[in-house]
């Protein structure tokens, strides 16, 4: 005897980009690591947990939108590719710059920095994604990975 199984219900979605506010960027493109680094600092403001977060770039370096991927705690962000990828794909993004920052105002990359980053440069380059750099943001100054030669 064959037991019947019930048909599965499939979900019909939609997924959505969805602005929660804007902000103004007079410089309209990204030139340099300081440019991004300036945009970002402005975004992150007065925080004091680190934050990791990702700015979707056009065609022509134009910021398009920028978002919080996660907040971690004083000294550390566990994040994933798919996370930093998600709102890329979806804005139709060229390319990406990532960014965190140290609370503690020290600027030098970890091993988890340098991890993360060699991960998302894979994870970009597999969707078509350019990762333009990652940059650890303190308050008074910044360093670019990319400058450093991790990307």
């Amino acid at each position: 005897m064959t037991k019947l199984i019930p048909a599965k219900r499939v979900d019909i979605v939609q997924v959505k980009l969805i602005r929660e506010k804007t902000m103004l960027y007079k410089e309209r493109k990204i030139r340099s690591p300081h440019a991004a680094y300036e945009l970002m600092r402005d975004f992150l403001g007065d925080v004091d947990r680190e934050h990791f977060i990702v700015l979707c770039l056009d065609t022509k370096n134009q910021p398009t939108c920028i978002q919080t991927v996660h907040i971690g705690s004083l000294n550390s962000s566990i994040v994933h590719p798919r996370e930093v990828l998600k709102s890329a794909l979806l804005s139709n993004a060229a390319s990406i710059i990532v960014a965190h920052n140290h609370p503690s105002n020290i600027c030098d990359p970890s091993s988890e920095d340098i991890s993360i980053t060699e991960r998302l440069k894979k994870a970009c380059e597999i969707v078509g994604l350019d990762l333009l750099d990652h940059l650890i943001i303190c308050s008074d100054s910044f360093k670019s990975l990319k400058e450093d030669g991790h990307i």
